[in-house]
């Protein structure tokens, strides 16, 4: 398999087509914020990725439609959290802890790992495929010490892309805390219609409010209302109560299916698809805000435990311990299916 090391000098202001074949096409820039980004086409669009930050996706685009939620951000920013640049279609949250930490944590939002600097980034050129590799390697002194190596896979004349993670501690005796979370921001379509090959009973409404939440009165009883019917939300029809967030956690969605597979009908025959493995991702979350500076529809963020927090994981027992030496990974297939 053939590759391409990317260097910084390769990202200028100005757009520079990097590679170019008869399905695919690489270009490089960078942001007015300095941030450095690359583009990957094929003939159904684009995935925007940020090979130094984070391989965040920043944008994801096929026939024409935006994959990602509506956000306040032109252009990624500088910054050393997640929070400083929440205009993504994905982030990896984590991973010695994500989500939003709870009362007894004392970690940033989402973990250490989303915006990290990456130590390289390499494109690869399959029969049919062009890949975008990343690597960070996280060290601390006393503390703990793993590689990190994402990557994302476009397909040939596809609107349908993965979402690679493997994960390895570094360490030469000493067990590190592993949390996961693929964060996908995917557009909220009016009306659309989710559904899935696991039972909506899988799915209990989130009983706790974080920090960030700041609850109104009628929120607060569209949420009793939604508590006590049990039901998921599928249909994107109520906009007025999804502000603040509403948001569901699965049981160990492996007690249903092997592979996981959820879908939004967005009409003219398209859906958003997400596939994974239930034993990499035993638990999905789904969160819906709509307000006028913040739309989202994550029908399904996959991890290995809720976003609840670390020592919420911890008291769950889904909070994986990987021993020294010891590898995980992940793969998760997204993005515009017709």
């Amino acid at each position: 398999m053939k590759s391409l090391n990317l260097s910084h000098a390769m990202f200028t202001d100005a757009p520079f087509e990097l590679f170019k074949d008869d399905h695919f096409a690489v270009e490089t820039f960078t942001y007015p914020s300095g941030i450095e980004g690359l583009k990957l086409k094929n003939s159904k669009g684009a995935l925007t990725v940020l090979p130094f930050q984070g391989l965040i996706i920043w944008d994801a685009i096929f026939d024409n439609i935006s994959l990602k939620m509506k956000d306040m951000f032109t252009q990624p920013l500088p910054g050393p959290g997640i929070a400083d640049t929440y205009g993504c279609f994905q982030f990896t949250s984590g991973l010695l802890a994500n989500g939003t930490p709870g009362p007894e944590d004392d970690y940033q939002l989402h973990g250490e790992f989303p915006t990290s600097p990456m130590n390289e980034s390499h494109l690869t050129f399959g029969s049919d495929t062009i890949t975008i590799h990343s690597s960070y390697e996280y060290v601390k002194g006393f503390g703990d010490h793993y590689l990190a190596e994402p990557n994302v896979t476009m397909h040939q004349d596809s609107g349908l892309f993965d979402i690679h993670l493997k994960v390895t501690n570094l360490s030469n005796y000493q067990p590190m805390p592993l949390q996961y979370l693929c964060h996908m921001n995917y557009a909220y379509v009016s009306d659309a219609e989710m559904s899935s090959n696991v039972p909506d009973e899988a799915f209990q409404l989130r009983q706790t409010i974080p920090a960030h939440v700041h609850p109104t009165p009628e929120w607060t009883a569209f949420n009793e209302k939604l508590k006590a019917s049990g039901k998921l939300i599928n249909k994107l029809d109520d906009p007025d109560h999804y502000d603040p967030e509403i948001v569901f956690f699965s049981s160990d969605l492996s007690k249903y299916v092997d592979d996981a597979e959820f879908r939004v009908n967005i009409g003219n025959g398209k859906n958003f698809l997400t596939k994974f493995s239930t034993k990499q991702f035993p638990i999905g979350t789904r969160w819906i805000l709509y307000n006028p500076d913040q739309q989202v529809n994550a029908f399904v963020i996959p991890g290995t435990s809720t976003p609840e927090g670390f020592a919420a994981a911890k008291q769950a027992g889904t909070l994986i311990m990987l021993k020294a030496h010891e590898s995980r990974e992940f793969k998760v297939t997204t993005g515009l299916e017709k």
